[in-house]
């Protein structure tokens, strides 16, 4: 092999360590084997998992705090497994690389009747190009360099996954080495719809009383925290959250006000935001957990909803024009409101539904959700990863103040039951300096349950604690009903089955504060069991409940 020359399977690999992935979560498979064998060889390190989905998970939650996420896994049952994260990925804009290990190129064209095969061998490709930003088939050595560039350039862009299927005799097969790899570059706004979209908002501002501003989950994807974080410093503006985009700065911001979930806000947040002059919406996605089932009252009259590439202002529409243009643009015009006459009243003074008083153990109370949840937002460090599966644990800890420097994880919109599990695992491989918090219950944790054994072999630290109300109580809020019982778990004795960290069972409030107390001196993963009622769930979660109930037509 010439000097200039490195297999194809280097080359993806460098361009993988380049973008920020260091390491790949995956299951071996035959189809695969070769390129893992390169993987273990590489500056990439292998992160192997108990199933191709919670790989897909640990990716997704890994991505969100590294930016990028990559898992691999082989051709046929082992991507079609991992498929439902993807998804997931896909409709919440998550950058995830997926690898596919597939059969040499020659069965691709005789078709083979070979195991993990369809028949069809392009089937599988077929079904990720409905999920992904991009996708291709590595056929040959001559192509592959610039098919990878083209596709991570897509991943990063669009921030969403991408799909590389690799077949078993490509990946030894010899390419050019790569240059230094070449970041997509912004998209330029029309420059004449950019500037009649800010004028016609400057207006609106200037003339409104009380403006507002929503910032959510777009500002997270495509990294604009800093440029939201100039506008509010430029204006004074006082600022509120949705549960796609919690977060999105420090909740200690003095200028953020709280969670806003349409009908289901505490009352100071849903008036003010309602009531306010004009609404300055940046990157919000108007989903129905966002909206808290749709009960935003928003008037349209009084709106500027600013997307990634587009602005709405009543019934005009800019297109071309990229929020991170808008903002910027906003922002240079822009003058500081008299803070007087905002009437902004920070989240630490009660807006946000917990950590506003210190927390009193009742030492033989047995635990509510509410007791629990208040004393969480005291637990959690600064900095920290918090980690919430859909359901009771969602909707309870999207409530609580994050402390400063948090990072807050749940899939809001897709929702899939047992995310949080393998994003717990991506996220403590991302970041093991930082604490990690999960909140599952007990019926997702039955899902995905086995990677628990995974973040122990990899020596990770998360604090998690399972809230084991006997069974899927999101949908006994939505109907209550035979199938959303479950097999009652010891579940905090599965770290002893998984072969290590502290598992603790919790009934009282006293008994919790002597698992947090034994959780502070522990050094490995703690895992703790929390017992609380079949029903006992915040009242959004009822609401919710109520809502999908009448949607489905189960009222």
């Amino acid at each position: 092999m010439a000097a200039s020359e490195i297999t194809v399977a280097e080359y993806l690999l460098i361009r993988l360590k380049e973008i920020g992935v260091d390491h790949l979560f995956g299951v071996p498979g035959d189809f695969v084997l070769g390129f893992f064998n390169q993987v273990l060889k590489s500056q990439v390190k292998y992160v192997g998992t108990c199933n191709e989905l919670n790989a897909a998970y640990a990716a997704d939650g890994y991505a969100r705090i590294r930016g990028i996420g990559a898992f691999s896994s082989t051709y046929g049952v082992g991507e079609l497994s991992a498929i439902n994260g993807v998804a997931g990925a896909f409709a919440e804009r998550v950058p995830v690389v997926v690898i596919t290990g597939s059969p040499a190129t020659m069965n691709f064209r005789t078709r083979p009747l070979l195991h993990h095969t369809l028949g069809d061998y392009q089937i599988p490709m077929r079904m990720y190009e409905r999920i992904t930003a991009a996708s291709t088939q590595l056929d040959s050595a001559e192509t592959a360099p610039a098919e990878i560039d083209r596709v991570l350039s897509a991943c990063l862009a669009r921030q969403q996954p991408v799909y590389i299927s690799i077949p078993s005799d490509v990946v030894m097969m010899k390419c050019r080495r790569p240059n230094p790899f070449v970041p997509p570059t912004h998209a330029r706004s029309d420059q004449e719809a950019l500037a009649e979209a800010v004028k016609e908002a400057l207006g609106m501002l200037a003339k409104a009383q009380k403006p507002i501003v929503i910032g959510d989950v777009e500002l997270i994807r495509f990294k604009l925290q800093n440029e939201f974080a100039a506008l509010l410093e430029k204006t004074g503006l006082p600022y509120v959250t949705m549960m796609l985009g919690k977060t999105v700065l420090s909740e200690h911001h003095p200028q953020f006000i709280g969670l806003f979930e349409g009908g289901r806000s505490r009352d100071y947040v849903r008036n003010r935001v309602e009531s306010a002059g004009c609404v300055l919406q940046l990157g919000g996605l108007m989903t129905d957990f966002n909206t808290g089932g749709f009960t935003t009252d928003l008037d349209d009259a009084k709106t500027i909803s600013a997307n990634i590439r587009s602005v709405k202002i009543k019934h005009h529409y800019y297109e071309n024009v990229y929020l991170r243009d808008f903002i910027l643009g906003l922002t240079e015009k822009l003058s500081r409101w008299d803070p007087a006459i905002l009437e902004i009243q920070s989240a630490s003074d009660g807006c946000v539904h917990r950590n506003t008083e210190s927390f009193q153990p009742d030492s033989l109370k047995p635990l509510t959700v509410k007791r629990f949840f208040d004393r969480m937002s005291h637990f959690t460090a600064d900095n920290a990863i918090v980690i919430a599966e859909t359901g009771v644990s969602l909707f309870s800890a999207s409530e609580m103040l994050m402390p400063a420097g948090a990072t807050f994880l749940g899939q809001t919109f897709y929702g899939s039951i047992g995310y949080t599990v393998g994003a717990t695992l991506g996220a403590s491989i991302a970041a093991p300096e930082r604490q990690t918090v999960l909140f599952v219950g007990d019926g997702s944790f039955q899902v995905t349950c086995q990677d628990l054994s995974t973040m122990i072999r990899n020596g990770l630290k998360p604090v998690i604690f399972l809230i084991n109300n006997d069974g899927y109580t999101i949908e006994r809020v939505i109907t209550d009903r035979s199938y959303n019982d479950i097999q009652p778990w010891h579940y905090h004795k599965l770290v002893d089955v998984f072969g290590g960290g502290l598992g603790l069972d919790v009934r009282t409030e006293g008994e919790l504060e002597d698992a947090l107390a034994r959780a502070a001196a522990a050094d490995g993963l703690v895992f703790i069991e929390i017992h609380t009622g079949r029903l006992d769930c915040p009242e959004s979660l009822v609401s919710a409940g109520r809502s999908m109930a009448k949607t489905n037509h189960l009222d």
